[in-house]
């Protein structure tokens, strides 16, 4: 049984007699507080997707749910379904858009390493990789000898996913994104 601290961003939680995917962890330092920090975590019931929102302890014990990832890749879109299939048998999972809005903004037809986390033999959430390569479809133009400065500008990606780029890469640029923070890495190699 984990503390608080220890829980991870997408964990399966058990909590109040209900099986909950952990989608974001704030961690704060209350003033004044002897001891340790506070863990609010935002989750999603499993079951029927109503969210909470909990604040822990760090010494807070949590039992973890019993759950399974599998490999998967991107299958297609069937109405507001998202269809992946596991990559050693060809099973297909169905997530609801609702239940990996935050995820979507990711996900095209090339991207590796995702895994469908299963409860009970049910798909109820998607892990996505560290780092994910997708094309810039909309931004300013590229500033010559940009790449000496700071600046960033905002730069809309195939999938509707909006961030902040260096002022020297231009639209149809492939470049790498940290998922966790949704932060630009680089560009992404030639193929």
């Amino acid at each position: 049984m984990p503390k608080a601290s220890d829980i991870k961003k997408n964990a399966a939680v058990e909590y109040n007699g209900n099986v909950y995917i952990v989608r974001d962890i704030e961690r704060s330092v209350p003033q004044g507080r002897a001891g340790g920090s506070l863990y609010r975590m935002r989750m999603y019931d499993v079951v029927n997707g109503t969210k909470i929102d909990e604040s822990f302890k760090d010494s807070d014990m949590l039992n973890l749910a019993d759950l399974s990832r599998k490999a998967a890749t991107f299958s297609y879109i069937d109405g507001d379904e998202y269809v992946f299939m596991d990559a050693a048998d060809y099973t297909p999972y169905n997530l609801n858009k609702d239940s990996i809005a935050d995820e979507i903004l990711f996900i095209n037809e090339d991207t590796q390493g995702l895994e469908v986390i299963i409860i009970d033999e049910t798909p109820v959430a998607l892990q996505l990789p560290m780092m994910v390569e997708l094309e810039i479809v909309e931004t300013d133009p590229s500033i010559k000898g940009g790449s000496a400065t700071a600046r960033t500008k905002p730069a809309e990606l195939s999938t509707g996913l909006i961030i902040q780029v260096p002022e020297h890469v231009a639209r149809g640029d492939i470049i790498k994104i940290n998922t966790e923070e949704r932060r630009f890495m680089g560009r992404a190699d030639s193929k």
